[in-house]
């Protein structure tokens, strides 16, 4: 980054987040950092609750504008996923103004529906990697710090391996693309190594979403289709009989895209980072 210490805003555009989150992400910046310690600033919006949500629509959205559109801050990281960001992206994009472009975004889950509408934006430091909710996770202190060395320095060793190839990299939740193919939101990924995993959906669910995904003209385009971890996958009854990757080669051989293996990304503290567009 430019500047010499790091200013982050986290925000909530779906689920709250636990209070503890906002105590243990600055100690372990402080321990990685100890002489820039990134400034990380929760807002309080965070810890609001509305049903399900972590505040209403309105407050979600403004939160995300809040710090977006403040030029004192360097980054946008999202809490975490859960789910909501749908109902907050066209409030949230209509509202920002140019200072929002110079900033970096980081999430993955359900925060694919702002990284998607950012990214067709022509904003330029969008990310999928993990979220400061990850810190409550085994081993989430590598997570978190994996996030930091991105946001703060741009480390080229926390990203997802194949990303420095020279390609262009974009990556998502296998039900997040799937929903949002279609709509206003989706970004164009003509000539992308295009990236996907999921967690907690039965086999049967990830087939039917990979027929969409695969199926849509756009997509089709992409320079090929590499497979993250598929995590907590719910039961089948009676058994699928395919596994992820099977599933994935099937669909990719049906539509005529490139299978180009397994990715390093997942809903787990291994999830590596994946820079939309082409690395710099």
């Amino acid at each position: 980054m430019s500047k010499e210490r790091c200013k982050i805003g986290v925000v909530a555009p779906a689920s709250r987040i636990s209070p503890e989150v906002a105590l243990r992400v600055p100690t372990l910046a402080g321990r990685l950092y100890p002489d820039r310690t990134p400034e990380i600033f929760f807002h309080p919006q965070c810890f609001a609750s509305h049903g399900h949500f972590a505040g209403d629509d309105e407050a979600r959205a403004q939160a995300f504008l809040d710090i977006a559109n403040d030029e004192s801050y360097d980054a946008v990281w999202v809490a975490r996923g859960g789910y909501g960001s749908c109902r907050v992206v066209e409030a949230v994009m209509s509202g920002m103004t140019e200072t929002a472009r110079q900033k970096a975004y980081m999430g993955y889950s359900d925060a694919g529906m702002l990284l998607a509408a950012l990214y067709r934006a022509g904003f330029e430091s969008v990310a999928h990697g993990p979220v400061a909710q990850d810190i409550l996770r085994d081993g989430g202190d590598a997570a978190v710090g994996r996030a930091l060395a991105w946001m703060v320095d741009r480390s080229p060793e926390v990203l997802e391996p194949t990303v420095r190839s020279g390609k262009k990299s974009a990556a998502f939740n296998i039900m997040i693309l799937s929903q949002l193919l279609g709509t206003p939101l989706q970004p164009d990924l003509g000539g992308h190594v295009l990236m996907l995993e999921e967690v907690g959906e039965a086999m049967y669910r990830i087939d039917r979403s990979l027929f969409h995904i695969t199926s849509n003209a756009e997509i089709r385009r992409v320079s090929g289709i590499m497979l993250g971890r598929c995590s907590a996958i719910t039961p089948n009854e009676p058994d699928f009989g395919m596994n992820e990757e099977e599933i994935a080669r099937y669909w990719c051989q049906r539509a005529r895209i490139p299978w180009l293996g397994r990715a390093d990304i997942g809903h787990d503290t291994n999830n590596k980072i994946v820079p939309f567009g082409h690395y710099v």
